[in-house]
């Protein structure tokens, strides 16, 4: 304890002692390196914490930004949320860097990590297992007998234990609960709910880990009048925070999709047979609501695609299938005035179904300050109604929370300038910092662009790229990441490489991302083709990537219904869409894909 007594008093200055070639981290890491800029981005967080601030801080690759914001985070001695981009990174932060940094300042500080609900068992649905798989139809056995097992194991229900079952298991959603269908204080299980039990957790914890997605899932129940998750903090720091504009239109915006529809058909067909097995016509109608969301899906066409709503609406085909589906879902609000109070679960389908008529009803009307939009997929759809600006309403929830807010990235900046990022979430007051990567780029990296090719649109241009790449892959012996702006460019540069090289060749799709990283680590000189995914948050040390290929600049697709969305409203607000908007994106991009390999 007397190494936190002596740094606790003055911790701006400690965080740079801390930070040191003579501090306790540089004495607990044998790899770790004194950065100027590490320690700048250290102090400039302690600040924000102790005033209350706000921070949007560009930390390039190389500074070690997580020490950097861990250290005052720590030493502050106040609640803190610190949030990031995935649950990848989320665990990553708790289990790896969050522990290095505690035992290195030894520092007694209680720490919390909390996910979205439908990452914990639960129990009430394990229970009532039988009677959901008789509505969702078969799935493996034997993944059902290794949930059952892992279940009297587990003490924290978290399903990323059971990482020897695939995360699309159709089992985790007949498992897991969801804001719809969980029963809360009237559960029978609440006192031994995992998820309870880590938001319990997380109330009494200095510091709470937590995602992006579920930072926006709280604060839209709090727009919708709910209960806040998460626990009142001195302090949000956001990392990764680049990806907050558009994850905030997701959460901020109203989506409905065929899996919601078919969830609570499925799950009003096993609360029937538990607690109204004499009302057959609950079932039938039930069954008529999965037949119609399936005919749903038919009607949009086999292609998986996206594109506005509005036009798609207005098919014949589809705005009959709309039709159905309103009216098994009104048929179905009718059934529940009297069964409803059968049981508690056959409540909560009331409420689910009112919930998703009031949705409906919603993507069936024109919106003025919104996008309307959808997507297919093999065996399903989404609708979304996504705000067109969310800044108001995002700093409108900021305002609820009196406390310090730091973003921070290695890629927020335009030029030197913010005001591609702070605009986007109405960060009028923040104090903007920009710190250079340490890395010398000049000495240990080159740049390459091959001279004499085609306009990017052009049908051989994906040809030409690998031609030019091949014989710079050979030259780094493998060890390369070639980076596509489409999934379409992948496949064909896949075609093209598949008997052009003697070296392992690893395609995004194959494997999760994951394995395909670890492959990649362990063969030393592999080639790996990736998409927007491999873009960021990937991170492999030493010689074994040695060269990055971008395909083109990564400008998002113009066709994209959102961004054809924002450019208009930019273009009727007097503003240039190419040079405010999709410039900065792109840029933005290529900064994040450059970044793997330095």
């Amino acid at each position: 304890m007397q190494r936190f007594d002596a740094y606790h008093t003055g911790v701006m200055e400690s965080c740079s002692r801390l930070l040191s070639a003579t501090g306790p981290l540089a004495e607990t890491l044998e790899s770790f390196r004194p950065r100027p800029q590490q320690q700048a981005l250290s102090e400039s967080v302690a600040s924000a914490i102790e005033d209350y601030s706000q921070l949007v801080i560009e930390a390039g690759t190389g500074i070690g930004k997580t020490f950097a914001y861990l250290v005052p985070a720590i030493l502050s001695g106040k609640k803190i949320i610190i949030s990031t981009g995935t649950r990848h990174l989320q665990d990553q932060l708790y289990y790896k860097d969050l522990p290095v940094v505690r035992k290195a300042l030894a520092v007694p500080v209680s720490t919390a990590l909390l996910k979205g609900r439908a990452n914990y068992l639960c129990l009430q649905r394990l229970e009532h297992l039988p009677q959901h798989a008789k509505a969702a139809g078969k799935f493996r056995s034997h993944e059902l007998r290794q949930v059952q097992d892992w279940a009297h194991l587990t003490h924290t229900g978290d399903i990323a234990e059971l990482s020897r079952l695939p995360e699309d298991s159709m089992i985790w959603p007949l498992v897991t609960s969801t804001v719809d269908n969980c029963l809360g204080v009237e559960c029978p299980h609440y006192q031994k709910c995992h998820v309870v039990k880590a938001r319990r957790a997380a109330q009494d914890a200095d510091i709470v880990v937590i995602n992006h997605h579920l930072f926006f899932a709280d604060l839209a129940l709090k727009q919708d009048g709910f209960g806040e998750i998460l626990p009142s903090a001195h302090a949000f720091i956001l990392d990764e925070a680049h990806t907050l504009p558009e994850i905030a239109g997701n959460f901020f915006g109203v989506n409905l999709g065929s899996r919601q529809l078919l969830e609570l058909a499925r799950d009003i067909i096993a609360e029937q047979i538990h607690d109204a097995p004499d009302m057959s016509k609950l079932r039938e109608h039930a069954d008529e609501l999965i037949t119609s969301v399936q005919d749903f899906r038919l009607s949009m066409g086999l292609q998986q695609q996206r594109g506005p709503w509005p036009a798609m609406r207005e098919q014949m085909e589809v705005g009959k299938a709309l039709d159905r589906t309103s009216e098994c879902l009104t048929q179905l609000s009718n059934d529940m005035e009297q069964a409803a109070g059968r049981g508690k679960g056959l409540q909560q389908c009331q409420i689910r179904i009112k919930d998703q008529l009031a949705r409906l009803q919603i993507m069936r009307d024109d919106a003025s300050d919104a996008v309307q939009w959808f997507e297919t997929f093999k065996q399903s759809f989404v609708l979304h109604n996504t705000p067109l600006e969310i800044a108001d309403i995002f700093t409108s929830h900021m305002k609820d929370y009196k406390c310090g807010w730091i973003f921070t990235s290695a890629t927020l900046s335009v030029d030197g300038r913010f005001d591609h990022f702070t605009s986007r979430l109405g960060l009028t007051d923040a104090i903007c910092d920009d710190l250079d990567s340490p890395f010398d780029y000049a000495s240990h990296a080159l740049l390459y662009l091959p001279k004499g090719m085609p306009e990017p649109n052009d049908s051989s241009y994906t040809r030409r790229v690998i031609d030019s790449a091949l014989p710079v892959i050979r030259a780094s012996q493998g060890r390369t990441f070639l980076l596509f702006t489409s999934h379409r460019a992948l496949r064909e540069a896949e075609t093209l490489l598949k008997h052009a090289i003697d070296y392992p060749l690893l395609v995004q799709g194959s494997a999760p991302r994951s394995e395909l990283i670890e492959q990649f680590r362990e063969l030393g000189n592999a080639v790996l083709l990736g998409t927007s995914s491999f873009w960021e948050g990937v991170d492999v040390r030493g010689p074994a990537l040695s060269c990055v290929i971008i395909d083109k600049l990564p400008f998002a697709s113009p066709g994209d219904p959102v961004m054809q969305a924002r450019l208009e409203n930019l273009r009727a607000r007097g503003v240039n869409p190419f040079m405010e908007f999709q410039l900065p994106q792109a840029v933005i991009s290529l900064k994040r894909g450059i970044g793997r390999l330095i």
